[in-house]
């Protein structure tokens, strides 16, 4: 059986030097560069090379592990990842990346929040898990915090977005049933938009637009109909038709490219679900939770939903959901129609806590504001010129450029030269998502970073 654990540390730096004598013949210049907490000596004239070789001891042979024992889901990015600490991530080599990823919008506070942390060790060693059989304080206090930061007067816990939206699905079928009982047919159709994307279990896939996705799993969920992101008849006249249990929409649309609804489109689709009684359904599993500035995305267009879906940033790394409902929508849920063994453990609701104390205050929200307008300043600035680059937009700190371009090549240049950004989109937008404390400093080297590697894009 394969282990880990068999991985060892390259062999100490002067058999290295006197290998690469004999491969490379050249005469050495070295630099020092930090090793897992030791020193080794490498190349610079000939150094990528040599430095090929000091990685392949540790990183390459975890990623050769890594295809013997693992499910192959995931195109990764040829980097092992070993540690972090606020808004940088450090490899198995220790060289250092910026992180603007933020774990798929997830490290809101980055790694090793002090405040975090604290909550973690602290819940760790008293009840990490006991099942919803029993009462816990941690999930009533988190609860109690989200109820009254929001529209919401319940909440019901899961592990992930996918699973808030798989249980959104459910609660608006139920509505409708609950609130119907004399009806032979009642509405079970759902209403989703272009470059979607609410996850990949069958029921929020179904809910996702995107094809590559969707097509190996038909059949998936029947009864959605996707309708043009911010197309206000069609979507209305759908609506008042009376057979949409629910509308799904992202206020702002992550993975499909960072495109924000308008206040006009959420207003309708809110006027529209009141006038024939189906749900509105807001995801916020990437945008919510400070991202944009605000603490909830839909604060900024003064609509509020009937069920909104969080996840991502909750506990700051570790995994949570939650499904923020309406009393009336709560009270048609009843004992045994949906529930999680996992969910809302004691562990998960302290880290969720500690994260949204620090993210509610209004300071912290109010410099997410500031730096996000500033990050979108020194783009436009630095990157605007370049003849590839069309759009540089977003709220807060969930950013996108567009290129006229495949992104990939910019991505790579940047993480090759220490900065974490991802896609989105069609692959052709450069998705920024950094933790919300990330400072202007840093701001400003990232976009130099990918300023200096415009060049990749040719």
């Amino acid at each position: 059986m394969a282990s880990l654990g068999q991985i060892t540390l390259p062999r100490p730096p002067l058999f290295e030097m006197s290998l690469l004598r004999r491969r490379f013949d050249l005469p050495i210049k070295t630099q020092r560069i930090g090793f897992n907490g030791r020193i080794a000596s490498v190349l610079t004239k000939a150094g990528e090379q040599a430095q090929v070789s000091v990685k392949a001891s540790v990183s390459q042979k975890v990623i050769e592990e890594e295809a013997k024992v693992l499910v192959g889901t995931y195109a990764r990015a040829p980097v092992v990842l070993s540690s972090g600490k606020g808004c940088n991530l450090y490899d198995a080599e220790g060289k250092e990346y910026l992180d603007c990823a933020s774990g798929i919008a997830v490290n809101a506070l980055g790694h090793g929040d002090p405040d975090w942390l604290q909550a973690v060790t602290d819940q760790a060693g008293v009840l990490a898990h006991v099942s919803n059989v029993y009462y816990t304080i941690p999930q009533i206090e988190l609860a109690k915090r989200l109820v009254a930061s929001s529209f919401a007067d319940r909440v019901f816990f899961c592990n992930s977005g996918t699973e808030a939206n798989e249980a959104a699905i459910k609660f608006s079928r139920k509505f409708q049933r609950f609130t119907h009982p004399q009806d032979k047919e009642v509405a079970t159709g759902f209403i989703a938009f272009t470059n979607s994307f609410h996850g990949r279990t069958l029921g929020a896939l179904a809910l996702t637009s995107k094809e590559q996705y969707r097509a190996p799993f038909e059949p998936i969920m029947p009864g959605v109909t996707f309708l043009e992101y911010g197309n206000i008849q069609a979507a209305t006249d759908l609506i008042r038709s009376g057979k949409i249990a629910a509308v799904f929409v992202e206020p702002i649309q992550g993975e499909g490219g960072v495109y924000s609804a308008t206040k006009e489109f959420l207003q309708s689709l809110r006027s529209a679900c009141d006038a024939s009684g189906s749900l509105l359904v807001f995801d916020e599993v990437q945008c919510g939770l400070g991202r944009t500035g605000n603490l909830w995305a839909y604060e900024a267009f003064g609509v509020t939903p009937d069920i909104m879906t969080v996840a991502k940033p909750l506990a700051g790394g570790l995994p949570i959901g939650a499904v923020l409902v309406t009393e009336k929508v709560a009270e048609t849920i009843k004992y045994g129609d949906h529930g999680s063994t996992f969910a809302g453990n004691p562990l998960v609701c302290s880290a969720a806590i500690a994260v949204v104390d620090k993210v509610s205050k209004p300071s912290f929200l109010s410099s997410v504001t500031s730096k996000g307008l500033y990050f979108k300043e020194l783009l436009v600035k630095k990157l605007g010129g370049n003849s590839h680059v069309k759009e540089v937009r977003g709220e807060g700190l969930i950013i996108g450029v567009e290129l006229d371009v495949p992104a990939s090549p910019l991505v790579d240049a940047s993480r090759d030269s220490g900065l974490l950004i991802l896609t989105a989109g069609k692959g052709n937008v450069v998705r920024i998502v950094p933790p919300l404390i990330i400072s202007e400093e840093e701001i400003e080297r990232a976009v130099e970073i990918m300023f200096q590697n415009l060049t990749a894009l040719g």
